[in-house]
């Protein structure tokens, strides 16, 4: 069967400052959260390789932008390090900065490819950490400065914006579960980072609205649907509540200009709500999107608690489910994770319905492999065909959304090269391109080969 897309689809890939650029400390640039974890805990990164080099997109930015145009790209996603841009935080932008960022999106604009840019990627400037993160409405505030700084400098060649990439996880890892620096546990600071976020994205969203721009802000998701082991009703109720957690905590307020009446009801039960403010309710409701981008990896899969709660435990989530690993799924065995490619068009078909078919597209969808050099040909090329079946399958799905009405405007992969993640290193591999850790030589992937093809010939 022929996959057809619209003429105007967007094809490409996503990556991050933090991930792809390097040069953690050069250029005038300032420590993040990433920088300061490293050097006190480097035995918390993997094989203790931190942020300092990750894939020197700093220095190689032009050479990666012509590889992009070579494999088909006509979008891409990055983000602006806040602490690249503004060292002390807030205050006069870091010339070399500016200067690097102007780069970077000419090129981008002069191969054809539309720069699509966050502002956010888990990269906390330490200045900013010290002043409480945020948990700081000062930190809030100056956000919406740093936001408004790079609407003025770069709006012009810019017309998408996205101000938080995958908000709930600095929630998770920060507050809840241990994977992100500060390493805090507990619910009640974690539920005054993520209204806090809210904030202080609806804040940026103000101020693009305000300085009468011509394009679009949005906010990027990782929405994950939750599935029921069965259709008993403490089945549906766990899922429900795993729903209003991971998904709605964030879509709400995004998309609608609210939180969900059930989660406010449920943390207020519990005594976990954070301090409100006046003017609160109304800035949230301006801070609504016209874009919405949605990461997808993996389906979570629930059921009822089998055992009570330790009332003596942190309060968590994980209060209201259990993980359900069900018979049969299908799984990437490097990563661990389940493959659900149906859950790409369960997400579409519930943004069409529920949230008034706001216009999306999949800003983020991947496979991560370890040790992906015994794929490697004769010819020294990764042949992935994991990875080209893994995309063609949840592309199908994306396609049937498509034509039942879903406005869904783009497809983009985790990522374009092989980059740094926070605790793996290079562990699992993503990208399109490989990464030479020794010499920094990239190499197209069969994956990327046929990804041009399929952008040239608008779908397969």
């Amino acid at each position: 069967m022929q996959y057809r897309f619209p003429d105007t689809f967007w094809w490409g890939s996503a990556s991050s400052a933090p991930q792809a650029e390097g040069a953690s400390l050069q250029g005038g640039k300032a420590p993040t959260i990433w920088d300061h974890w490293f050097a006190i805990e480097p035995h918390r990164f993997h094989q203790q390789v931190g942020p300092a080099d990750t894939s020197t997109f700093y220095q190689h930015f032009r050479d990666d932008i012509a590889l992009m145009a070579q494999i088909g790209h006509n979008s891409f996603r990055t983000s602006i390090a806040w602490a690249r841009l503004l060292p002390e935080g807030r205050g006069e932008p870091n010339p070399e900065a500016v200067r690097f960022y102007h780069a970077m999106l000419d090129e981008l604009l002069a191969r054809g490819i539309t720069p699509f840019i966050n502002l956010f990627h888990f990269d906390m400037p330490m200045v900013m950490q010290e002043k409480g993160g945020w948990e700081s409405r000062e930190v809030v505030d100056a956000f919406a400065e740093f936001a408004a700084t790079c609407f003025q400098l770069f709006g012009g060649k810019v017309k998408h914006w996205f101000t938080f990439n995958e908000p709930i996880v600095p929630v998770e890892g920060g507050y809840l579960y241990d994977f992100h620096y500060p390493n805090v546990v507990d619910f009640r600071r974690a539920a005054t980072v993520a209204y806090h976020t809210m904030l202080a994205h609806a804040k940026a969203v103000q101020a693009y609205r305000s300085q009468g721009q011509d394009g679009q802000i949005g906010i990027i998701l990782n929405l994950t649907p939750s599935y029921p082991r069965s259709q008993h009703p403490a089945d549906l109720k766990a899922a429900n509540i795993a729903d209003l957690f991971f998904n709605r905590s964030f879509l709400d307020p995004a998309v609608r200009g609210e939180y969900p009446s059930e989660l406010v009801a449920l943390l207020r039960e519990y005594d976990q709500l954070p301090p409100c403010e006046p003017g609160d309710r109304a800035l949230l409701a301006a801070g609504k999107v016209d874009l919405l981008g949605v990461n997808y990896y993996q389906p979570r899969r629930v059921k009822a608690r089998s055992n009570a709660v330790n009332p003596a435990s942190p309060f968590m989530p994980e209060w209201f489910f259990d993980y359900y690993e069900m018979p049969g799924r299908k799984m990437n065995p490097h990563r661990g994770w389940e493959i659900y490619e149906k859950g790409i068009y369960d997400i579409l078909t519930n943004l069409r319905d529920h949230y008034g078919n706001i216009p999306c597209f999949i800003s983020e969808n991947g496979m991560g492999v370890e040790g992906e050099e015994k794929f490697l040909g004769e010819d020294g090329q990764i042949q992935d065909d994991y990875r080209i079946a893994f995309v063609s399958d949840h592309l199908r799905w994306v396609h049937k959304g498509i034509g039942e009405g879903c406005q869904c405007l783009g497809y983009h992969l985790w990522t374009f090269i092989d980059n740094w993640s926070w605790s793996n290193a290079y562990k699992n591999r993503y990208g399109f391109i490989r990464l030479d850790l020794e010499s920094g030589e990239r190499r197209i992937k069969k994956s990327g080969e046929w990804f041009a093809d399929v952008s040239r010939r608008g779908g397969f």
